[in-house]
């Protein structure tokens, strides 16, 4: 009898190898090359690689360019995350209440987050282009002086948030619409038995419902923004004068522009870290499920 547990185990073994396999090669050796690595100064250059301690980390805390881009990457992820999350609410409570062509405007929600982001940068470049672009040919028309969306640092990042939104917000909507499908309409019947009126619902029963899903979309997309690089790559290049360049594009330049693999992987945990620790801290707001 005891033969079955052991061959069942082993079978379970059987299936689950491939998958560690291919986790460890891709994930686990990778992470452990790139810890060691940060305690290196190897380089794209020819010259031999050496130990070098915590050096490359000290360096780390005292680059003002470290702190400027990670400042930067803080700013994105206020200024995008709040638009993300409460106009999703607002495009999901008006598709849910039962709008006029529900599926037209699902459509237009959903679509651009299935876009490719060069497809998305090169609409938006035209969008913000100095002389053509509909967003200064729209301030001209009631006399208002041509902006630089992406050249003037009072703007570029305010445009790069400005896109992201118009961008990712689809999914965001996606599971808003979903948590309020699922609300019991019990809740709403015995609230209008009660003479509770439309917000009285909104405010008592809607949003309270929707308040682990307001964590989770929060805690996604706090995660989502702190990783920004691909549009502002190739939008700005973290210009004008470094004022949309991300700690990712730093981390970029700097191990491949600067040749430092090493200085670069130190930079990369650190900012490891802290991802790690604003999730652990979002985690701990998470509403627990009663009963």
């Amino acid at each position: 009898m005891p033969a079955a547990p052991a061959r069942r185990r082993r079978t379970g073994l059987f299936f689950v190898l491939p998958f560690t396999v291919v986790f460890a090669l891709f994930m686990v050796w990778p992470i452990v090359q790139g810890i060691w690595m940060s305690f290196t100064d190897q380089s794209l250059s020819l010259r031999g690689t050496e130990f070098v301690g915590f050096d490359n980390y000290a360096e780390a805390f005292g680059d003002p360019d470290v702190w400027s881009s990670l400042g930067n990457t803080v700013f994105f992820t206020v200024i995008s995350v709040v638009p993300l999350v409460l106009l999703a609410l607002c495009m999901a409570l008006l598709v849910h209440t039962g709008l006029a062509g529900q599926w037209v405007w699902r459509l237009a929600f959903f679509a651009p987050y299935l876009l490719p982001v060069s497809v998305v940068t090169m609409i938006w470049q035209w969008l913000y282009q100095p002389d053509l672009g509909m967003f200064n040919q729209a301030l001209d028309k009631v006399g208002i002086a041509p902006v630089g969306w992406l050249s003037d640092e009072a703007f570029a990042m305010w445009s790069m948030a400005a896109l992201t939104v118009w961008w990712t917000i689809g999914f965001n909507f996606l599971l808003y619409l979903a948590a309020l499908q699922s609300v019991p309409d019990t809740l709403y019947e015995a609230a209008a038995l009660d003479g509770a009126g439309a917000w009285r619902r909104l405010f008592s029963i809607t949003l309270p419902q929707l308040s682990r899903t307001t964590v989770l979309v929060v805690m996604l997309q706090v995660l989502a923004s702190l990783k920004v690089f691909d549009q502002i790559y190739i939008m700005t290049k973290g210009g004008p004068n470094g004022s949309t360049r991300p700690i990712l594009e730093y981390i970029y330049d700097v191990g491949f522009t600067g040749y430092r693999l090493g200085y670069a992987s130190a930079i990369s945990y650190l900012f490891f870290a802290i991802i790690v620790i604003v999730s652990i801290a979002q985690l701990r707001f998470m509403p627990r499920k009663e009963g």
